[in-house]
């Protein structure tokens, strides 16, 4: 078979066993549940606009544009549009669910720079610390000078400073994904994810090899920062990354459907990978089944702080709409009302995210004047996606989140999808 899962194994999933379950139920009990507004208009929504939503996501799966999409829309905290449009496979015609799960990618990034930011409420670092001081592999690096694509062999020249923590989290360290030297061996990272027998610490050591393609605080380089620093959660704490996250973030949240790794019964609600890298071609299964079948096979030792999380669209809404709320949810707080605010800001200065013009906090993009990808989103809005296309929007001026998932890559229609979605959602406010 040449799809992920089948029908009959998804309706016969195996048991949890009586004590599993009570132990998954407790977890649901004590977490809380977003509102559906009673209408639209009870949050400033038009009914009759926002069935545009409807319309474009619909359209989108009947032009064969997407196999599928996962909204969810919340003002005030009350939910005015979550729906499942299209198929979790498209071979066997599996409808789509609200609760399926999406390989959610570099949406991980907002969920370890919030663990990192809560390591930083309690002291453990300073902004400006270099990295070195708690992963010593990162003392006195080095700058790419010349390299020769042919042979790869290359010169470097010592940087101009330490890379910090800031630099880290703003995508300054000039730590890029692709590096012009990753095919040298002793330069082999994995780059989102990985079925190997991988472990962070030693991911991250061979990073701290590489010279860097930038010298840190000049650029904009996006890339593999994140990672590096779920390795410091790991120093800082004395727990595994993924331990922290469950403990510290996912649970309190009650974010009990985001995973590294999927259990035997929640890995049937992983949707199918698909790719259209092409405006004119069908949409395919993916090529790649390391990024197919990451989350539910392999070694699952891995645990990527920049893009390895999978989730379902409500878990990582409630992420937002933590932010949102000033960092609380749940009844817990678990960052600081100025912690949020000091991740919001532009700490990029001068620079710029890609071609988009737009700003860069801590893990999150701001939306500026002088940008073009927010479209009508209010100016120092929040935003970021993952590569499989999935993405969300935190807007606190108009108390708005807005996500819209699904799963294809490479994906000609991008920004498209994830675009067009945030128009259309923003066309409806009254």
């Amino acid at each position: 078979m040449n799809h992920l899962f089948s029908v009959s194994k998804r309706q016969k999933s195996p048991s949890m066993g009586v004590l599993g379950a009570l132990l998954a139920l407790s977890c649901y009990v004590h977490a809380q549940t977003f509102t559906p507004a009673k209408t639209p208009e009870e949050v400033g929504f038009s009914s009759e606009r926002l069935k545009r939503l409807d319309d474009l996501m619909q359209g989108f799966i009947n032009e064969g544009i997407a196999p599928n999409a996962v909204t969810f829309v919340a003002r005030k905290g009350k939910v005015v549009h979550h729906k499942a449009f299209g198929y979790s496979n498209l071979e066997t015609k599996t409808p789509l669910k609200k609760d399926d799960i999406f390989r959610i990618a570099s949406q991980t990034k907002l969920v370890t720079t919030v663990a990192v930011m809560m390591l930083f409420e309690e002291g453990k670092f300073l902004l400006e610390d270099p990295i070195s001081k708690y992963i010593p592999a990162f003392k006195n690096p080095r700058v790419l000078d010349t390299y020769d694509k042919t042979t790869l062999t290359f010169t470097t020249r010592p940087a101009k400073r330490e890379i910090t923590i800031y630099d880290l989290l703003t995508h300054t360290a000039g730590i890029p994904y692709e590096h012009p030297l990753e095919n040298r061996p002793e330069f082999k990272v994995p780059y989102f994810n990985s079925v190997a027998n991988d472990l962070l610490v030693d991911v991250v050591n061979r990073i701290a090899t590489r010279p860097l393609t930038a010298d840190p605080g000049e650029k904009y380089v996006y890339g593999l920062n994140t990672d590096i620093l779920g390795r410091l959660v790991e120093v800082l704490s004395g727990q595994s990354f993924d331990a922290f996250l469950r403990e510290r973030i996912l649970t309190p949240l009650g974010m009990n459907d985001t995973h590294f790794y999927l259990s035997p019964v929640q890995k049937y609600r992983l949707v199918e990978l698909y790719a259209k890298p092409k405006y004119e071609v069908k949409i395919t299964l993916h090529p790649n089944e390391d990024y197919r079948f990451y989350p539910v096979q392999g070694a699952k030792t891995y645990f990527s702080g920049g893009a390895g999380l999978v989730s379902t669209i409500e878990d990582y809404a409630k992420l937002c709409q933590m932010i949102l709320n000033g960092g609380a949810w749940n009844g817990k707080q678990l960052l600081g009302r100025k912690t949020i605010e000091l991740m919001s800001r532009n700490h990029i200065k001068d620079l710029e995210v890609w071609d988009r013009g737009d700003k860069f906090g801590f893990g999150l993009q701001v939306i500026t004047a002088g940008g073009h990808y927010g479209d009508q989103a209010s100016l120092g809005a929040l935003t970021w996606g993952g590569m499989y296309c999935s993405e969300y929007t935190i807007d606190p001026k108009e108390e708005l989140i807005m996500l819209v998932f699904t799963n294809v890559q490479p994906y000609a229609h991008y920004s498209d999808f994830v675009r067009k979605f945030r128009i259309v959602t923003y066309q409806a406010l009254k």
